[in-house]
């Protein structure tokens, strides 16, 4: 069946969700963006499915989410009938932003845009952008940025962190740094990762990478913090890069310091080549005596 494929792009504070992931009796960022494209679309029979570029877990924000729906011929005429004067994607996403702004006012839909020929919203992309927000005792603590930065006792050595996250960047197998999955590889190309400290002294990290393994940006927070604070040496954390099983060596951190702040994608016309290649590396049967290398694989954290 023909379709037509729409980007659209999303921002949400994740404090209400579960989530990404629609999952039943739950209140999810997809099940929510899903459920106002039903009402705009009053297409019982053909439910939205959208295809999302980072699955963020729960308590985790976005700037920068990215997604793509298929829309049958005949949802795509009556959207462009509805609104015969208006641009049919603005259009869109201003009744998205309506229905979405009568519940909880916690998503807004940035911008729906025609999808280049061979986008893929979640197989596509080259990079993923994530910040982490920490505010220690040598901070302004802004009470109405609670819900978006850690707060953490005592006192940080940012040279320290940022020290530390450099060394870890690169190609490496990131076990100790995530959630295992079975059958999933553990290895990535970590392209950025550092700490700087903003004009009211909190800690941010930016970290970019191909794709994230499940907890891995929290994991490498806590893995910085806990070098922060004294408490480990970096090359003990490094030493992880050599010998990757889930560690406990340091915590994972709170999930509402993490923002999805953008996606990075190829020129146009490298897309549908830049998702076949993804999609073949996550279908690929994993060997048995080595993890393989997925780079480009879905985002998950």
């Amino acid at each position: 069946m023909e379709t037509v494929r729409l980007r659209i792009d999303a921002a949400y504070d994740g404090t209400g969700f579960a989530g990404w992931s629609r999952q039943p009796g739950l209140r999810t960022v997809q099940g929510a963006i899903e459920a106002a494209i039903a009402t705009v679309l009053r297409d019982a029979e053909t439910p939205p499915q959208l295809t999302v570029a980072g699955r963020t877990d729960a308590g985790v924000h976005a700037t920068g989410q990215v997604a793509h729906l298929d829309l049958t011929l005949a949802q795509w005429e009556s959207l462009r009938a509805a609104r015969r004067r208006d641009d049919p994607h603005a259009s869109l996403a201003r009744r998205l932003n309506g229905v979405l702004a009568g519940e909880t006012p916690d998503i807004v839909i940035t911008r729906v845009s025609p999808a280049p020929p061979g986008f893929d919203a979640r197989f596509s992309p080259i990079w993923r952008r994530y910040e982490y927000r920490i505010a220690d005792e040598q901070a302004l603590r802004d009470p109405r940025r609670r819900g978006h930065t850690l707060w953490q006792p005592g006192v940080l050595d940012g040279a320290a962190m940022d020290a530390l996250a450099e060394r870890l960047v690169g190609l490496h197998d990131f076990g100790a740094f995530c959630k295992p999955r079975e059958g999933a590889t553990t290895i990535r190309t970590l392209l950025d990762y550092g700490w700087r400290r903003d004009d009211d002294g909190v800690l941010v990290a930016a970290v970019r990478a191909d794709a994230f393994c499940h907890s891995m940006v929290r994991a490498l927070v806590g893995a910085a913090v806990a070098v922060g604070l004294g408490r480990r040496e970096p090359d003990a954390i490094v030493a992880l890069l050599r010998a990757p099983q889930r560690t406990s060596l340091f915590p994972v951190v709170a999930a509402k310091g993490l923002t999805l702040v953008e996606v990075g994608y190829p020129p146009d016309a490298e897309l549908a080549a830049r998702a076949e290649q993804t999609r073949a590396r996550r279908e690929a049967p994993a060997s048995a005596s080595a993890p393989r290398d997925v780079r480009g694989s879905a985002a998950s954290d």
